[in-house]
């Protein structure tokens, strides 16, 4: 609800859904009857949640994608471990589902990062390449992957493809339960020359509530944005607001 308001007011450009989790047909049914929604597929290997969890798409196996009840880990690191087809089939699945849902997937993007790392970046790249689609991979991942590893081939195997070269990570500031104006403005603060990727949480009062610890933030950050502060701090850092639907369209149309 937070985004579909948030879109249309224009101060979110871009979505991503999580296909495996219980509100999926109703963002899907939106994105039918709205298709100048700019969604893209928020690949899921984690349900971190620990009152409301959600299973792979491709059932419960022996393959490293579940634990011991049956849902998907809680923690990247637990993830990690995972067999890397059944990682590659379930991923598939969650995209082909998303497409036959009537979502126009605009991009591929990550739950916390788990399919930024070293184990699965690779198969990341190659559903972005057989989709045709763009994936956000951005230039400060060691923020949420080892900094031991060396991205620089991805980025360039990346940005080759025609993918956006984004710069930096900002994102809603967990762990502050009462984000204001200042708590923003350093977020925006920190974008640099480029493109920057925007991952922000907002959340519209309802069941969330019930379901995670972090929920003020996320509905702090939702009344921030509606009220037009956000907007106002944006313009005043000099960003500009663009969705993923223009880079996925120029990506295609250069072959």
């Amino acid at each position: 609800m937070a985004f579909v308001e948030l879109f249309d007011m224009g101060v979110v450009t871009s979505g991503s859904v999580m296909v495996p989790c219980a509100w999926f047909p109703e963002i899907a049914a939106i994105a039918r009857e709205r298709p100048d929604l700019d969604i893209g597929v928020h690949l899921t290997l984690t349900a971190e949640f620990p009152g409301f969890r959600w299973r792979p798409l491709t059932g419960v196996k022996r393959n490293g994608l579940t634990d011991e009840s049956g849902f998907f880990w809680s923690s990247v690191a637990d993830a990690r471990a995972a067999d890397l087809k059944a990682v590659e089939e379930e991923l598939r699945a969650q995209i082909e589902t998303a497409l036959e849902a009537g979502i126009d997937a605009t991009h591929l993007d990550s739950h916390m990062g788990t399919v930024w790392q070293p184990e699965f970046v690779d198969l990341y790249q190659r559903l972005g390449e057989e989709f045709r689609l763009p994936i956000v991979l951005t230039r400060d991942v060691g923020k949420m992957a080892p900094a031991d590893f060396n991205f620089e081939p991805e980025f360039k195997r990346s940005v080759e493809r025609g993918n956006p070269d984004f710069q930096r990570f900002l994102m809603t500031p967990f762990g502050n339960p009462a984000p204001d104006k200042d708590a923003y403005a350093e977020i925006f603060s920190a974008a640099v020359p480029g493109l920057n990727w925007g991952a922000f949480h907002f959340t519209a009062p309802g069941d969330f509530a019930m379901i995670s610890d972090d929920a003020p933030t996320r509905l702090a950050e939702y009344q921030f944005f509606r009220s037009g502060r956000a907007k106002t701090l944006i313009e005043a850092a000099g960003l500009s607001l663009v969705g993923m639907r223009s880079f996925r369209d120029a990506m295609r149309a250069g072959g």
